[in-house]
């Protein structure tokens, strides 16, 4: 039976950085990361160095433009094949990211939601436009507290999917997710990083400062002078949201910034609590990186 190995766990516990380092000749990585897969978005989604990039082949990284609405379906749909391409090479996958949805997706299928009535989706967009898209949150909240708690309040995307779905067959999105054992024909291993709440915030921390010296700021002024604006769903994903905010005189740089870390730390806790629902997942600490090597190896019997 062939294998797949992932490593998933909230932003800053370097997942990336593991992947690297175990990949070598046995691997191909596959980013499960729900805006490395836009182009010139880099320094903000925290994209592998050049050096990995060029070291070990991975998948699903710049593959559409910032303007194009990736879903979860595409990318079940490109990790199948991916993984497939790379099993004929003589190679493993090793998926790696945080994007909750798409491990979960890929892993144990997704859920089976009817055919919605288009008109519900155009009558949200409007009412989003006249009303705010605040309130389409709070009424997310009101009838699917669940789902609501995964999603971030400026997920257009996903607000309004929630409520299209919620409007179109009178039940909450949450309810056709499923916890179903493993949907992958393969021996698969899962692999969690994580690591204690206040070392974890100060990662985070470090990782935004990070961010900001590299050109983060500089980067959103490209993404907007080539036409994508902060409208975007990508352009509204953490990081660059924020950043956007303070180009359009919303808020002081520093005020931004630490924005940015605020709502970070409460991603993280939204992943955590994805992840947690997984029980085929093993935990670890992110620090103990033989003692993850040697569970590794032990699972590919080296």
């Amino acid at each position: 039976m062939s294998k797949i190995l992932a490593i998933i766990g909230p932003t800053a516990t370097g997942k990336s950085d593991l992947a690297g380092e175990i990949a070598e000749d046995i691997f191909e990585i596959i980013s499960a990361d729900s805006v490395q897969v836009y182009r010139y978005m880099d320094i903000g989604s925290s994209k592998p160095d050049k050096a990995l990039l060029e070291r070990v082949r991975h998948h699903l990284i710049d593959i559409v433009d910032p303007d194009y609405q990736f879903t979860a379906g595409e990318f079940c749909q490109r990790c199948v094949s991916a993984c497939s391409d790379i099993k004929d090479r003589g190679k493993i996958p090793l998926i790696v990211g945080g994007t909750g949805l798409y491990i979960s997706s890929y892993f144990f299928g997704l859920s089976q939601i009817p055919e919605i009535d288009k008109s519900i989706k155009l009558q949200l967009m409007k009412e989003a436009n006249e009303r705010g898209l605040e309130s389409l949150y709070e009424e997310l909240q009101r009838v699917d507290e669940i789902f609501a708690r995964k999603v971030h309040k400026n997920d257009r995307q996903r607000i309004v999917r929630g409520l299209e779905v919620y409007r179109g067959t009178g039940k909450p999105i949450s309810s056709f997710y499923s916890e179903k054992a493993v949907n992958v024909n393969s021996d698969v291993l899962i692999i969690g990083l994580e690591a204690h709440r206040d070392i974890l915030k100060l990662r985070i921390e470090s990782r935004v400062d990070l961010m900001i010296k590299k050109g983060l700021v500089d980067e959103v002024y490209s993404l907007r002078e080539r036409g994508y604006g902060s409208h975007l769903n990508s352009m509204r994903s953490i990081g660059y949201g924020e950043i956007n905010d303070y180009i359009d005189g919303k808020y002081t740089l520093d005020e931004a910034i630490e924005k940015i870390k605020v709502n970070t730390k409460r991603y993280a806790k939204k992943q955590m609590t994805w992840f947690k629902r997984i029980r085929e997942v093993i935990w670890l600490d992110f620090n103990e990186r033989d003692k993850i090597k040697e569970k590794i190896k032990i699972w590919l019997k080296i």
